[in-house]
């Protein structure tokens, strides 16, 4: 067969494949996202080309979820940098290949024990300048854990299934790595919550959401700007929640209240 018949040939073959067939989502005017866009649990895990094996019983499994849990020293620390730089926009583009669940697990946690600790020492230091009786609160930790823990489960969950609805899905192991990372920046706020200025815990809490929502926004508003007209809307309630949330934490973490207690009286003995 002579060379130009071959290549003939091949051409016709390519007209026949390209361009691939594009479906309109849900928001008007958008496009499907690329077919790894929404493999959460089908990408080869440490590098090999081989997929999961075992079919949906495989999420149930603890190799499922290995890879999520195997990240280096440097990767986190560029992470937790990008989630204190929020105006980027690149985290999702750096972490598309290698989300991690271990570093935002981590986080949560620090932050549960971190509320716990300042809120027990402001609150303690509060009462012993007022002169007041001070109690140790454990529904502080209770409370920290149902907070963080689950607003950095339920949320992407609700989101993941958002994006899937309008026909823009995203990795649910992304979005969990993705809110996870954006309470990091809480640490520190919690820290300087210790300054006894109500104002200035005003502007700490208000600051460290403001950052926290860009760096969600953000980094989402690249992928979903893709699906239609209706991504403003989508960003911009992604970004009043997170919002909520740092008021929620002002109020509930950020802010210090005495009680008054009248003195012990004993009671009357009964004859």
């Amino acid at each position: 067969m002579s060379p130009s018949n071959s290549q003939g040939k091949k051409f016709h073959s390519n007209l026949q494949t390209f361009p691939p067939s594009a479906t309109l989502g849900k928001i008007s005017g958008g496009t499907n996202p690329p077919r790894d866009a929404d493999d959460t649990f089908s990408r080869p895990v440490n590098g090999t080309d081989e997929p999961q094996s075992g079919g949906w019983l495989h999420r149930f499994t603890v190799g499922a979820y290995k890879p999520y849990f195997d990240v280096d020293t440097s990767d986190v620390v560029e992470r937790l940098k990008e989630s204190l730089f929020p105006f980027r926009g690149t985290f999702t583009e750096k972490t598309a290949n290698n989300p991690d669940l271990y570093r935002p697990f981590w986080i949560c946690t620090t932050l549960i024990f971190v509320a716990a600790s300042i809120g027990t020492f402001v609150t303690y230091i509060a009462h012993k300048l007022k002169k007041q009786e001070w109690n140790y609160d454990i529904n502080l930790v209770t409370w920290s854990a149902g907070v963080f823990y689950g607003y950095v489960t339920i949320v992407p969950l609700a989101l993941y299934v958002v994006l899937k609805y309008f026909s823009a899905p995203s990795g649910l192991v992304q979005l969990f790595c993705l809110y996870g990372y954006s309470l990091f920046v809480f640490i520190p706020a919690l820290c300087l919550s210790v300054v006894p200025l109500e104002i200035f815990r005003w502007v700490i809490a208000g600051l460290a959401g403001f950052m926290s929502a860009t760096f969600v926004a953000l980094n989402l508003k690249a992928h979903i700007n893709s699906a239609g007209e209706r991504w403003f809307l989508i960003v911009v309630s992604i970004f009043l929640l997170q919002l909520a949330l740092s008021v929620v934490l002002k109020l509930y973490l950020f802010t210090v209240t005495v009680e008054r207690t009248d003195p012990w009286i004993p009671k009357a003995s009964l004859g």
